[in-house]
């Protein structure tokens, strides 16, 4: 059983989420706060394998809460559940640690799977809300923003077609075995393409290859 603690501000959202929740047999909510104060307190408390974590609160936002949980030594894997209109504020969350986020519409199967994914220790970034980042990140890198910090600094060997290909799946939340099948490769192919990718990337794990290949408009 998977043990997640909810953090949202919207009381009929929690209580949404949390009935949805409580139909599947994998997870368990065993906790609910609604901010990131009572967050924190309810993640030392109860010590989940997961945290779903909206971005627009009181007292702290998402985003103060995932550079605290960082700070606070006792991280887990923490999935954003946001809106279509907070791409900037996702983008923010992934650099403070985040591992991946949906959107709030999405059905229980999606959202139980991306507790798994999150909990076995992958990433899990909702394809509808990538396209419109690489949109809103390919419409800034045209612009004149003074604020391109990975791009401007990139200069790396450049990515195979098959360390693509891994990329966009990694994006899209599978583990190596997955990509393995869909791919048609062994697991430890994979690992070994994984592990190129974050050596030509300069990142220290997917969460952070991903964002920086959404960055670059490499995927």
């Amino acid at each position: 059983m998977i043990r997640v603690v909810l953090v949202d501000d919207q009381t009929l959202v929690r209580q949404g989420i949390r009935s949805l929740l409580e139909l599947s047999d994998r997870v368990r909510v065993v906790a609910e706060a609604s901010d990131g104060q009572e967050g924190l307190q309810a993640v030392a408390l109860h010590r989940p394998d997961v945290v779903l974590l909206d971005l627009r609160m009181p007292v702290l936002d998402g985003i103060g809460t995932l550079r605290a949980l960082s700070r606070a030594g006792f991280f887990p894997p923490t999935l954003i559940l946001t809106t279509f209109d907070d791409d900037e504020r996702v983008l923010d969350a992934l650099r403070a640690g985040a591992k991946g986020y949906l959107l709030k519409d999405v059905t229980l199967a999606q959202l139980v799977e991306a507790i798994e994914i999150l909990a076995a220790g992958g990433t899990l970034i909702q394809p509808a809300v990538t396209e419109r980042l690489i949109r809103g990140l390919t419409q800034l890198h045209k612009g004149d923003s003074p604020t391109r910090p990975y791009a401007d600094a990139y200069d790396p060997e450049e990515l195979t077609d098959r360390e693509t290909e891994i990329l966009r799946l990694l994006a899209g939340g599978y583990n190596n075995r997955e990509v393995g099948s869909a791919l048609g490769i062994s697991e430890g192919t994979v690992k070994n393409h994984v592990s190129s990718i974050l050596s030509k990337l300069g990142v220290r794990d997917r969460t952070r290859a991903v964002l920086k290949a959404l960055e670059l408009g490499l995927i």
